[in-house]
């Protein structure tokens, strides 16, 4: 962004405007990573309803569960994190653009979206062939609508 923007945000009283941009590169690198572990938790769980022996779905969970807690909830925190410092920076220019309200409802969303993720991996634990593996299939591509939506309305601003 222009040079000028940057004053017209801040104003002469604010912070130094690189800040801004480095919050935006973190929260891009945390949405990126929060991503990679929503499009490969539920690859996982094809894998494990496809299996049928014990040592597989035990290997399964394994890697469900450290996906899940050590990549996806911290990157998620810090996706959310982030987002919010980003936005409280000035919230008055953000809040009054309509892209901005959607994109909040949809990682609102995709915030549900993660939960119903983990519900589904403690299902496993206990029931590994609960749903077939064609749920989990398209189960899978639910996080690509976010992804291109939030992408949208974030670099097009389209209202």
């Amino acid at each position: 962004m222009p040079p000028l923007f940057y004053a017209s945000l801040w104003g002469s009283s604010m912070v130094d405007p690189s800040w801004y941009l480095w919050l935006k590169a973190l929260h891009i690198i945390a949405m990126v990573c929060w991503f990679a572990g929503l499009f490969y938790l539920p690859r996982l769980f094809v894998y494990h309803v496809l299996s049928d022996d014990a040592p597989s779905q035990a290997r399964f969970a394994l890697m469900q569960r450290k996906l899940y807690r050590g990549i996806m909830w911290p990157s998620m925190v810090a996706t959310w994190v982030l987002g919010l410092l980003i936005l409280s920076i000035h919230p008055s220019i953000y809040m009054q653009q309509g892209w901005m309200h959607a994109k909040l409802t949809l990682v609102v969303l995709l915030s549900a979206y993660h939960l119903w993720c983990g519900l589904i991996r403690t299902r496993l634990l206990t029931n590994p062939h609960y749903r077939s593996h064609v749920y989990f299939r398209w189960f899978n591509e639910v996080p690509v609508f976010f992804l291109v939506a939030i992408v949208v309305l974030v670099v097009v601003k389209p209202f």
